[in-house]
């Protein structure tokens, strides 16, 4: 089992991520005395000109509401937020230089002994982008990977990443700490609808795993590309090319060389 840090920092693209990745874990390490921050990348809204046309006169009202139920979920959770992101949802992946910037400067101010992020596993483009960007910091700070969600095999799968190396340590939850994981995800009251895939039994993490980003995560339709058939852009549908998003982390790459790779 990979132990937990005592200054750790969660990067999260969407509020809820964390939850949804951690809640369980967050608990441990607590208790642990650990202690442990939250890094939002987007304010979890898509971008207004994605909304239907009546719904975009409302848009600051659902950003905030986002925000006040992230700060719910982190006083439940014992949470320290240190920064909220301007940055739509689904624009994470197409930022990476921006999103770098931000990353470098939680690491210099904060000097997190830990890193806790989503794994590449097809679940959100947010979440795979930031996956991809933050081998760039493999160098200076332990990162953990956390399974979320993805659709390997052609099936909705929860807490389990699609390339099972053995090197995963699985949580699984007691009573308490599923009721408890329960409830914060029910703080997030606007995303009800889209939180319903979430196991609760378990939680899986390893050590941040060595992925070839110049192909998506697995083979098969990703999660976010299961609703790709609509014939018109739906807003909750995620139109985003999977192997633009590949595309990306390659540029990044080449412009940005890992260690590494510059080594060699």
């Amino acid at each position: 089992m990979t132990v937990f840090g005592k200054n750790i920092l969660i990067l999260a693209p969407h509020p809820d991520d964390e939850i949804v990745a951690a809640c369980g874990a967050i608990g441990r390490a607590t208790s642990e005395g650990a202690k442990i921050s939250v890094l939002f990348l987007t304010h979890g809204c898509i971008a207004k000109e994605t909304l239907w046309t009546w719904q975009r006169k409302n848009y600051e009202d659902r950003i905030k509401q986002r925000r006040i139920e992230a700060e719910k979920a982190a006083f439940f959770s014992n949470l320290e937020i240190i920064g909220f992101s301007d940055r739509p949802a689904r624009h994470l992946w197409k930022q990476l230089d921006l999103v770098y910037k931000e990353i470098d400067g939680a690491l210099e101010k904060y000097k997190p002994d830990q890193l806790w992020i989503p794994a590449y596993e097809g679940g959100n483009a947010d979440h795979d982008g930031l996956n991809g960007l933050c081998q760039h910091f493999r160098d200076r700070v332990k990162i953990l990977e956390f399974a979320e969600y993805n659709f390997s095999d052609g099936k909705k799968q929860s807490q389990t990443f699609p390339d099972e190396d053995g090197t995963e340590t699985t949580l699984y939850l007691t009573p308490k700490e599923q009721a408890q994981k329960r409830t914060a995800l029910a703080l997030y009251a606007s995303e009800k609808n889209n939180l319903g895939y979430v196991d609760t039994l378990q939680e899986s993490y390893r050590l941040l795993a060595s992925c070839d980003y110049s192909k998506p995560p697995h083979e098969g339709k990703l999660w976010y590309a299961r609703f790709q058939w609509v014939p018109f852009r739906h807003p909750r549908v995620d139109f985003t090319d999977p192997l633009a998003v590949c595309e990306a982390l390659s540029l990044f790459e080449k412009t940005n060389a890992l260690p590494e790779l510059a080594k060699q």
